[in-house]
């Protein structure tokens, strides 16, 4: 089979939405520079997501291990933990990358509104759970667009179908 003569299955990714999130994030802890990278750490004291088929809080203790790259992107590794509204807890991991010209970075980093287009925020998820009415998340992918504002970023998140 050629390399371009693909089934119509694998020529585009469909989604449908998931839930939006919104974290409360504290003021960054630095580490600073590493092997990895400039590293920081911010700490998630709470939340909230609201979808269609979930929606509820974001409990304390989440956090975000970022490294900062040479040009200032940031590349994100989040734990989370859900309650949906219903009581069933659900834990959340995402990665992610921040990208964009080095002076909106900058004016996100002094917690500056910027325009969510001019810089790029996506992320990955993934869920587990044990709660009965949820068991569908332990198996799906998420992708997100993320908007990084003073107080914590914002994320629409959809299922990939």
């Amino acid at each position: 089979m050629p390399i371009g003569d693909i089934p119509d299955a694998l020529k585009a990714v469909r989604t449908r939405p998931l839930f939006v999130m919104r974290l409360d994030v504290k003021p960054l802890q630095i580490i600073g520079g590493t092997p990895s990278g400039f590293r920081r750490v911010g700490v998630v004291p709470g939340g909230v997501f609201e979808g269609d088929r979930l929606r509820g809080d974001i409990l304390d203790g989440g956090n975000d291990w970022q490294s900062l790259d040479q040009a200032g992107a940031a590349s994100l590794d989040v734990r989370l933990v859900l309650k949906t509204d219903d009581g069933v807890a659900i834990g959340m991991k995402y990665t992610g990358v921040r990208a964009g010209p080095e002076d909106v970075l900058k004016r996100i980093d002094r917690g500056e509104a910027v325009d969510p287009a001019s810089y790029y925020f996506r992320i990955t998820a993934r869920f587990e759970t044990a709660g009965q009415g949820y068991l569908w998340l332990n198996h799906l992918l998420a992708v997100g667009i993320g908007h990084r504002r003073a107080d914590g970023p914002v994320y629409n998140l959809f299922e990939v179908l």
